[in-house]
């Protein structure tokens, strides 16, 4: 008997604070693809879907492609939307009944109107579905994992990277638990554990030794355990203002539920014993263009990460702060990628290369982040926007930002586009006309994924973070409402 397996994927990480609605648009603009698209676009890619789409052809199932919708991290998704792409899912699921599903989710999404998106999702596909049906899911390592997600689930299984490059991998893991269960070895269920804390686990970081690299060799080591058939430590997502956000432990294994959950222990004392741990250290705009001066050379650049305003965690990629800074102080042989003024891209593509003018670049989304950089300047490269990821992170992906231009002011080259992405990868320079080794300086709109792409290529990092944007590491710029009572740094120390 061939087995049917239900391919889909429904991600967003969602910053409760960000004044941009998710909506369907926000889906169009960077991945929503169905039926046999799905194939065309994933295929072959260093990806969730592209793992699902291999571990069926290798297991001979039969795939049942559905709708696979990714949007750029921004504010709650509207219920329009929700319900449209959740609807989708689960009335394919409906019909045809499959054996098992496969999900490429992200573990922190919220709705207008439904706060843990993937444990309704989940919940409506187990209605429908029945107990027999075998649900796994591939989850951020950022993930606020809900109570409802690991109980609706048989398998969550989540990244171990942050920069994010084992995506196919952890699929494949995924892929592996339901053939097992579908051909009767084992069977999985899930708990899952948090602790008396919003923040923790150095935010997910694995480029350098520390907290959670530290989580991670515990979690290997609690793999060993009878019974224990994944475990994945969740860094969580502390820009969504809801009960369940944070870090957690998530255990998938079979046996006692009761046994499983105390198996997380000593990872939950881990993760409250370096709450306050960091390995990296922020620079004030200030110091960090000094620096940058010192170390950056063509050839081996000084990297100048915008952690305020990343896009990859809600960011509104148009805050001005450091580009500002940038102009005034007469930088040399400098870039910035990529600032989100569809407005300035539309009026550069509109006068051409080697236009002449003055354009107010940015500041445009929430202005008490400083507001549009007016600047006297000339137009050198116009594009669609459109590249193929070729660094570690998303490996083969297409990558769409709309038209793109690149504004020179003095010597600072302002790559726009006109749509919103964090720059992890080379392209993001490179469809501007820049070729990174060539310059001293680069600014990215990014906190951690930048590296994976970067770091081979760096004279040296600079992480900046000085308030200017809603993922600033100030927890004292948000007002929570709706979080747990009893948790660090809100209420304990």
């Amino acid at each position: 008997m061939v087995r049917k397996v239900l391919i889909a994927g429904f991600k967003h990480e969602t910053n409760t604070f960000s004044v941009m609605p998710t909506d369907l648009n926000a889906y169009a603009s960077r991945a929503l693809h169905r039926g046999a698209e799905i194939p065309k676009y994933y295929a072959g890619t260093n990806t969730e879907v592209a793992a699902f789409l291999d571990g069926c052809a290798k297991h001979g199932w039969e795939p049942i492609l559905t709708v696979v919708g990714d949007a750029t991290p921004s504010g709650k998704l509207t219920r329009e939307c929700y319900e449209a792409i959740a609807g989708e899912i689960v009335g394919a699921a409906a019909r045809t009944k499959p054996d098992a599903v496969l999900l490429n989710l992200h573990g922190a999404m919220v709705a207008a109107h439904v706060d843990d998106g993937e444990g309704e999702l989940i919940g409506r596909l187990r209605a429908a579905l029945g107990p027999e049906c075998v649900i796994a899911a591939t989850l951020d390592l950022h993930a606020n994992v809900t109570d409802r997600m690991a109980h609706e689930a048989d398998i969550l299984v989540s990244y171990r990277t942050y920069p994010h490059i084992d995506n196919y991998q952890i699929a494949s893991e995924a892929v592996d638990l339901v053939a097992r269960t579908l051909a009767g070895e084992i069977e999985p269920v899930t708990v899952v554990r948090r602790g008396h804390q919003i923040v923790g686990l150095d935010a997910g970081r694995t480029t350098q030794p520390g907290p959670m690299t530290e989580a991670l060799q515990l979690a290997a080591e609690t793999r060993k355990q009878p019974g224990v058939l994944s475990v994945s430590v969740n860094a969580g997502f502390f820009k969504a203002d809801f009960p369940e956000v944070g870090p957690s432990v998530v255990i998938v294994g079979q046996g006692d539920r009761k046994r499983l959950e105390k198996l997380a222990d000593p990872l939950l004392e881990h993760m409250w014993a370096t709450r306050a741990v960091a390995t990296v250290s922020y620079c004030t705009v200030a110091d960090a263009l000094a620096q940058a001066r010192a170390k950056g050379r063509v050839g081996a650049p000084a990297i100048l990460a915008d952690y305020a305003d990343n896009p990859g965690g809600g960011g509104y990629s148009d805050s001005t702060g450091i580009l500002r800074a940038m102009i005034d102080a007469k930088l040399e042989s400098a870039a910035v990628s990529a600032i989100f003024d569809p407005e300035s891209a539309a009026t550069c593509h509109k006068a051409g290369v080697g236009a002449k003018m003055t354009l107010d670049v940015g500041g445009k989304v929430d202005r008490k982040f400083g507001g549009p950089v007016r600047a006297k300047g000339i137009v050198t490269h116009i594009s669609d926007g459109r590249f193929t990821i070729t660094g570690p992170m998303m490996t083969g992906m297409k990558v769409d930002m709309g038209p793109t231009a690149t504004f020179k002011v003095g010597g600072v080259e302002i790559v726009i586009g006109s749509k919103r992405f964090q720059n992890y990868d080379l392209g993001f320079f490179r469809i501007g006309g820049i070729e990174p080794k060539d310059r001293a300086v680069l600014s990215v709109k990014s906190m951690q994924h930048f590296r994976a792409a970067y770091a081979p290529i760096a004279g040296d990092i600079i992480v900046v973070d000085e308030g200017g944007g809603i993922t600033s590491s100030n927890l004292k710029l948000l007002t929570f409402r709706n979080v747990r009572k009893g948790v660090y740094p809100l209420d304990l120390e």
